[in-house]
């Protein structure tokens, strides 16, 4: 077993004193040897930590203290070393940048869909799949038949789906990203701008990968993640780059 666990979470949460939340929490990362990222704004909590097994449970269970926070979507993964080199908990305006008022998780989303339901999903030709990520980590993998907005980042993803014909041409819409968060978001947009029936992967891309076995799966390449380990195959083992896809390395942002 791999020496660290790595944690990915998020919270959508009415968090109006959001800033007094910060070092607190960053104060029990450090002291139980936690390290990684965390966005904390009046809308929730979103982040990636990694540590000793311990240690991410003295975090969890600091987070689950709140009972706005608790319940958050989280998603489990190994790794042999430490995919951050520091831990960092900034305030944000957003936990996800969308750029979209509208846009309201907390007021409304998509239907979610769990990972064993969703090959039947996709497959059904009355609906259009999309991938809500940016065109880099679509490079490394993406759902068999998925349309790429081709977006550096999420905010370009609202103007896209504005303007993109290709949401109108079926009656359903499904949306996927890498664990679940841009989705809550990007459906709860659709739904705004009129579409009728939306559909997210539940957990997203990590949490199918975790549930639905390799010979059943209908992804295709490896999981681009936000840290050292750049991505993870279909058992959630880090690639740290290893057999990256060189079109992928190329356009992937120097400030990431």
């Amino acid at each position: 077993m791999s020496d660290f666990l790595v944690a990915a979470l998020y919270r959508f949460a009415e968090l109006a004193d959001y800033r007094e939340l910060r070092e607190p929490l960053l104060a029990v990362c450090r002291d139980n040897g936690v390290k990684g990222s965390v966005l904390l704004a009046g809308e929730g909590i979103n982040g990636t930590i990694a540590g000793r097994d311990a240690g991410i449970e003295a975090v969890l269970a600091h987070l689950r203290a709140d009972p706005r926070i608790n319940g958050f979507d989280v998603k489990f993964s190994r790794a042999e070393r430490l995919p951050f080199g520091r831990m960092k908990v900034r305030l944000k305006r957003e936990i996800v940048s969308l750029g979209v008022a509208e846009a309201d998780p907390l007021k409304a989303v998509g239907a979610y869909v769990e990972p064993e339901d969703w090959n039947a999903l996709i497959s059904d030709p009355d609906v259009v799949l999309v991938d809500t990520r940016n065109a880099y980590e679509v490079a490394f993998g993406t759902f068999r038949g998925a349309v790429d907005p081709k977006t550096r980042s999420f905010r370009a993803f609202a103007d896209w789906a504005r303007e993109a014909v290709t949401l109108a041409e079926k009656p359903k819409v499904a949306m996927f990203c890498t664990g679940g968060i841009r989705c809550e978001k990007a459906t709860s947009l659709l739904l705004e701008l009129g579409l009728p029936e939306v559909y997210h992967l539940k957990g997203g891309i990590l949490n199918y990968l975790e549930k639905v076995p390799q010979e059943q799966s209908l992804w295709q390449g490896t999981c681009f993640v936000f840290d050292d380990r750049i991505a993870v195959d279909h058992d959630l083992r880090p690639t740290w780059g290893k057999g990256a896809p060189e079109e992928a390395m190329a356009i992937l942002p120097r400030d990431l």
